[in-house]
């Protein structure tokens, strides 16, 4: 998983699999859009004007786990 944000912008973008595909754009609001790939599964999601709807500070930076199983 990838994850950008654009302060500039202010867009904050999740990219869940990277793999190269032909990829269609489905605005669900109109700060929100999914990537949609393959099998009709979720590949990306795009939140614009991330700040208005989210704590940024509070997630930015990201911090992860890998937990091997």
């Amino acid at each position: 998983m990838n994850i950008i944000y654009n302060d500039k912008t202010d867009l904050l973008y999740f990219r869940l699999d990277e793999k190269k595909q032909t990829i269609v754009n489905k605005r669900i609001s109109d700060d929100l859009v999914l990537d949609i790939g393959e099998g009709d599964k979720i590949v990306g999601i795009e939140i614009i004007d991330a700040s208005k709807h989210l704590s940024l500070d509070k997630i930015l930076p990201i911090k992860y786990q890998i937990t091997k199983i």
